[in-house]
């Protein structure tokens, strides 16, 4: 590579590769003496791109090589560590050291946490940790832009915000004069000062003092002033060149100038808005920020090893063209609008897209040799496709990592914090407990027994709070669960013994963070033992706990126990876990960052649609986008360029696969803006029309062969011989779900941590009313108070306390005043929940009276409470809703002990509202003799006959359990999937 004079600047377009054609540049310039490239540095944008730069010299070499010296300094992430070369150990005034990451955001927070309380408006210290990530980027973008915060006070534009960004403005400010004094205090600064402050020094070394070996700036995109000054030294150096990734050097000018940045307008003063969304304005910032003319740039030599034809360079070059030059495209030449080597590949859903991908990575194994990548900024179908990879075995992992939220550690600690948080709610207490670390490895069997029993001791309405509470909701011996409760109180003392501590700690209210993270960090070991901090998630949250310890103390002075868990959440959001290299050879997953100077002979794109690939612009809480404009920062959609510069770049890989989803898990969704130019531009793109035909024919059965309407035939010996008068319903409307129930022993579970449900309430109303007569004597003054108490009660779940209190005291005065009424007229209450039985029709029915009255004439009333509406009269026309004449016919038979007498009476005590008030009483006969019903004299005899007919069939014959039989009359669903309805109702019936 000839010597130039001026600075030594070239690019490497985007058809080759840039790793290995930059490594083979450099080796065949080097060659002469093996030593002078180990002597040598190459400056990269990140850590992962030192990784890819060591492996195109390994490639290149062919053999054994001494590499120079990789040095990354691009990007301000405190991961990537200053290498020696930067930051010299015996430097003669070394620059204070930076604030720890996690240090920074907790006195950020503290800041954040007390102007807001003193503007009147406090927030929970979650709150304020997110809002101080918030404010730690634009604190960056201000430190790494070099712009002085002094020039927020002097900005006339201000003045025409809104009230609330000047508020925001306002409260930014004053944190801006605090934190400089709260590193003061610290004795450090800003890592982004610090490496501002390092790359200058190193600037100034150099200049002074050339090293001895070559300097190469290589890959490098990023704008800062600091790295700018930088590269125009290393640029100027005798042996130093800058080596750029695809700068534009065939655009047009007029392209190029458009792209900005503008001066402001002689006139007006106003400066035109820059196209910061386009792939090449970056470049073009720090080429001016460098002080260097595009002309002076030239073209890399070398080539790499995935190289696509130069045609393609130009044919993306011309796909990103600014929106006010795409008319252009009309008057291209074919040759310049086509993208030979590049398909796309539409699917219906995220899950069929990672199908694609996967088949076509598993297809590119079939050669030899052949490599391939997925580059995609959403991790979710990043997991997707490592997940279906592992159909054939091929073990894939995401470089960009995953967030430690969702790893197991991480959802642990979420789910401890929670737990504690919600005072041991059911759904939150099981999710810890069922956790896979909790009791990991032999112990874990018999932990999954006791949590299990838990687990239906408390289906239904929530116990009362707290550790205590479920203790005592399972010492309930008069439960209807009673012996289900006793199974999981004998597991139950060893789990409440471990949450104690942290329980104790929660229970105190607001207080500093250390404590919460202490007890939190215990119970979880004591929970999980080493397990959970195993592993590389483990690490993570071992050292984040660690860190967070030692740093709460500058946090919130106070934290409220409620907020640790989102808190919590969005800490570990922010920790990426990258699993440990030992993948496929042959196979990568890439987010955008990491996919950055990476190739491979096919290159798969996935995600393209929008606010995917690009991102939505996150926004500033901070500084309005007027502000930020004014200050110089960069605009909020910068970053759709950078994406559209990473996708530009992918795209010169020499096979290149599209992909995207017509919708996505909510609603359809809209083709990447960088999807849509490609195929405006070319006419139209090569569909991957094999890899889609393939993704739906995988998992596609040929026919779908839904299941017939189910009615199985069990022998007799089988079919019940004991039947209740609530069942009879059931029988009749759908055999099928008395089968299930009754036969095979399928009981429905109440959910977890359930809202009262229509038959809580009943059984409640009952309680009140049986223990008000049993108990109470049927006393007038003591109805009410005894519903009071039972809504007191810490058991009552607070939702039917604030919701149904006011109905259930007004209905259960009515309920008294009826009673006392028909009590004058010589009627009275003779049982209350009364159970009896009787053998009819070769069975016994069996059935629960909620009243039995007496009237004067020594007839017996049968009542019914409800706390919803009373079965209809055309139901009990059809020969349902029959249970008060069965009960009468139990009656009339002796079945009830001690209850002797004829049923004259049937009555629906209906709760619910009727008309201006609550309460109203029904009956399914014809009282007033009317004809059109069933007389009262005749009720149980119908009853009687419809029952011995439904017995006949079911019960003591050969009839089938019919599915749905009158599904009219079988409203209830619990059985519905066990019968496949859906496979088959309505097609019968057509």
């Amino acid at each position: 590579m000839a010597e130039r004079g001026g600075p030594h600047l070239y690019t490497i377009p985007a058809h080759r590769a840039f790793a290995d054609a930059l490594a083979a540049g450099l080796i065949r310039r080097y060659r002469g003496d093996p030593l002078r490239l180990a002597r040598g540095t190459v400056l990269l944008p990140n850590n992962r791109a030192k990784r890819t730069i060591t492996d195109a010299f390994v490639r290149a070499s062919g053999g054994g090589l001494l590499l120079p010296r990789l040095v990354a300094i691009g990007d301000a992430d405190p991961e990537e560590a200053l290498a020696a070369a930067i930051d010299p150990a015996d430097a003669a005034e070394p620059v204070p050291p930076a604030v720890a990451p996690l240090a920074r955001r907790m006195i950020l927070a503290r800041l954040v946490s007390e102007e807001r309380a003193a503007g009147g408006v406090p927030i929970d210290a979650a709150e304020a940790v997110r809002l101080a990530g918030d404010l730690a980027r634009t604190l960056d973008q201000l430190l790494v832009e070099q712009v002085d915060p002094a020039r927020l006070s002097h900005l006339s534009v201000a003045e025409g915000l809104s009230e609330h960004w000047q508020r925001a403005l306002a409260i930014f400010q004053l944190l801006l004069d605090r934190w400089p004094r709260a590193l003061a205090d610290r004795g450090q600064i800003d890592l982004a000062e610090r490496r501002t402050r390092l790359l200058g020094r190193l600037g100034d070394r150099w200049r002074a003092a050339p090293p001895e070996g070559f300097v190469c700036a290589a890959g490098i995109t990023a704008a800062a002033p600091a790295i700018a000054r930088l590269l125009r030294v290393v640029a100027e150096l005798p042996d130093g060149l800058v080596v750029f990734p695809d700068l534009a050097t065939m655009m047009d000018e007029a392209e190029w100038q458009a792209l900005g940045p503008h001066g402001p307008d002689l006139v007006t003063g106003r400066r035109a808005r820059a196209i910061e969304t386009h792939p090449q304005f970056q470049l073009k910032l720090l080429l001016d920020r460098m002080g260097v003319n595009r002309g002076e740039v030239a073209q890399w030599r070398d080539g790499g090893g995935h190289d696509a034809t130069a045609a393609r360079a130009r044919a993306i070059a011309n796909a990103f063209a600014p929106a006010d030059f795409t008319a252009k495209w009309t008057s291209l030449p074919a040759e310049a609008r086509q993208l030979a080597g590049v398909r796309v590949a539409e699917l219906a859903t995220p899950a069929e897209e990672a199908q694609a991908i996967a088949l076509a990575l598993r297809e590119a194994l079939e050669t030899p040799g052949r490599t391939a990548a997925l580059v995609t900024p959403d991790r979710k179908l990043a997991r997707r496709v490592a997940a279906h990879l592992g159909r054939w075995g091929i073990d894939i992992d995401d470089s960009a990592g995953r967030p430690l939220s969702i790893l197991p550690s991480g959802t642990l600690l979420t789910a401890l914090a929670e737990a504690a948080a919600q005072s041991f709610a059911p759904l939150a207490l099981f999710a810890l407990l069922k956790h896979p670390l909790v009791r990991f490895g032999d112990a874990r069997q018999d932990w999954l027994e006791g949590a299990r029993a838990l687990d239906r001791a408390l289906r239904g309405p929530r116990p009362a709070p707290g550790l205590d509470g479920i203790a005592a909701h399972l010492g309930d011996d008069e439960a209807r669960d009673a012996a289900v409760r006793a199974a999981a109180a004998r597991w139950w003392p060893q789990v409440q013994a471990l949450l104690e501590p942290i329980a104790a700690v929660f229970e105190r209210g607001p207080q500093p963070l250390v404590g919460m993270i202490a007890a939190l960090r215990e119970t979880a070991q004591a929970l999980c033992g080493d397990a959970l901090w195993s592993g590389a998630a483990g690490r993570a949250a071992a050292a984040l706990l660690a860190d967070l310890e030692i740093e709460a103390e500058a946090g919130p002075a106070l934290v409220d126990p409620d907020s640790l868990p989102a808190l919590l959440r969005t800490l570990l959001d922010e920790v990426a876990v990258r699993a440990p290299q030992g993948g496929h050879p042959r196979l990568a997953i890439y987010g955008l960052i990491e996919a950055r100077l990476q190739t491979a002979d096919l290159m798969i794109l996935g995600g393209l649609n929008e606010g995917v690939w690009p991102a939505q612009a996150a926004p500033d809480p901070w500084l309005a986008p007027r502000i930020r404009q004014e200050l110089g920062l960069p605009a909020l959609d910068r970053r759709i360029g950078l994406a559209a510069h990473d996708l530009a770049s992918a795209l010169g890989a020499p096979e290149v696969l599209l992909t995207r989803a017509r919708r996505d898990a909510q609603s359809p969704a809209i083709a990447s803006r960088f999807w849509l130019r490609l195929e405006a531009m070319s006419g139209g793109l090569r569909r991957a029309g094999a890899i889609e035909h393939w993704t739906r024919a995988l998992d596609d059965p040929g026919a779908h062969l839904p299941a017939a309407r189910p009615h199985p035939s069990p022998p007799l010996a089988l079919r019940p011989g004991r039947i209740s008068v609530t069942e009879v319903d059931r029988l009749k409307a759908d055999p099928f779900a008395f089968y299930a129930r009754k036969v095979l022993g399928l009981a429905p579970l109440d959910p977890v941590d359930a809202d009262p449900s229509a038959a809580w309430r009943g059984t409640a109303v009952h309680a009140i009313l049986e223990a008000w007569v049993t108990e109470d004597g049927a006393a007038p003054d003591r109805l009410v108070p005894r519903a009071l108490a039972m809504l007191g009660d810490a058991r009552t779940h607070p939702m039917l306390r604030a919701l149904w209190q006011p109905r259930l005291i007004e209905a259960i005065g009515w309920v008294l005043d009826k009673t006392l009424a028909l009590g004058d007229a010589g009627r009275e209450i003779i049982a209350v929940d009364r159970s009896g039985t009787i053998a009819i029709a070769g069975v016994e029915l069996t059935g629960k009276a909620d009243r039995l009255d007496r009237l004067a004439d020594g007839g017996l009333v049968i009542v019914d409470y409800k706390t919803g509406k009373a079965p209809s009269t055309r139901a009990v026309a059809a020969g349902f809703s029959l249970q008060l004449g069965l009960l009468g016919l139990i009656a009339e038979g002796a079945g009830f002990e001690g209850i002797r007498g004829t049923a004259t009476g049937f009555e629906y005590w209906s709760l619910a509202r009727s008309g201006d008030g609550f309460g109203k009483i029904s009956t399914p006969v014809d009282v007033a003799g009317r004809g059109n019903g069933i007389a009262p004299e005749d009720f149980t005899g119908v009853a009687a006959r419809h029952f011995s007919d439904a017995a006949a069939l079911w019960l003591t014959g050969d009839e089938p359990f019919t599915a749905k039989l009158v599904p009219e009359y079988a409203p209830y669903a619990d059985y519905d999937q066990l019968m496949r309805l859906d496979e088959w109702y309505g097609r019968e019936r057509s």
